[in-house]
């Protein structure tokens, strides 16, 4: 596949050097700026398929380097990184035209979550590509009607159960992960969304038990697995 290119723009040296460190030992060709004079002048030159700015930078900060991103390319997945979580600020951010922001401090496994899940929806790479069709055992799902289907019989899904169970196929017989799920889909791995997530895996098990040789399995600290 090719590689993905992330423009990232983050003002504090330390920060931004372990974060492009980290995105390219995770195989992203990233490109580091400390502020988004820099960031924009690189940006309009190479073509990149994520963009990761901080709000709160010299020179040009990142609510007018996502505008002007945003004037030149309308569909590029924009995340910000803030040390503010006021409402207000969050609000401005999606305005300022970001697809999702992350609030400091934050782990980089986080920051790879929101990344992935951002590129699953958006990305024709690879990896990334979407697949709305899968074969089950002997069910047929389609994502994009958001049916399953087992012989004659049709039952119609929810977005989020048809969420995780496309998660579960593009992982089947390997483990999805328990937090990826839920920032892929939930967006926070809070408490609350864990439970309903569990509540969501159990619809999912009782659909599928028409086909003895179907099965999702737990994986103790890690997540689950989706078996035909």
């Amino acid at each position: 596949m090719n590689e993905i290119r992330i423009l990232l723009a983050e003002d504090d040296e330390n920060l931004g050097s372990l974060l492009r460190e980290y995105l390219i030992a995770k195989k992203y060709d990233t490109d580091w700026f400390p502020n988004g004079e820099e960031a924009y002048k690189k940006f309009v030159k190479t073509n990149y398929d994520l963009c990761i700015l901080d709000i709160m930078m010299p020179v040009k900060d990142g609510y007018t380097l996502a505008k002007e991103i945003r004037m030149t390319n309308a569909d590029i997945p924009i995340i910000f990184l803030t040390a503010k979580s006021q409402k207000e600020d969050i609000l401005e951010g999606f305005q300022a035209g970001c697809d999702d922001y992350i609030t400091k401090p934050f782990s980089m496994e986080e920051l790879l979550y929101r990344i992935e899940a951002i590129l699953r929806r958006t990305s024709k790479h690879g990896k990334f590509k979407s697949q709305k069709e899968f074969t089950i055992g002997r069910y047929y799902f389609d994502t994009e009607k958001q049916i399953l289907r087992f012989n004659k019989k049709i039952l119609k899904l929810t977005t989020k159960e048809t969420e995780l169970l496309r998660l579960l196929c593009l992982n089947k017989n390997s483990v999805l992960e328990r937090n990826f799920a839920l920032k892929s889909i939930w967006i926070d791995d809070n408490y609350f969304n864990a439970r309903s997530m569990d509540v969501y895996i159990a619809k999912l098990r009782k659909y599928l038990r028409e086909d003895p040789a179907v099965e999702i399995i737990n994986i103790h600290g890690k997540g689950f697995k989706l078996l035909d």
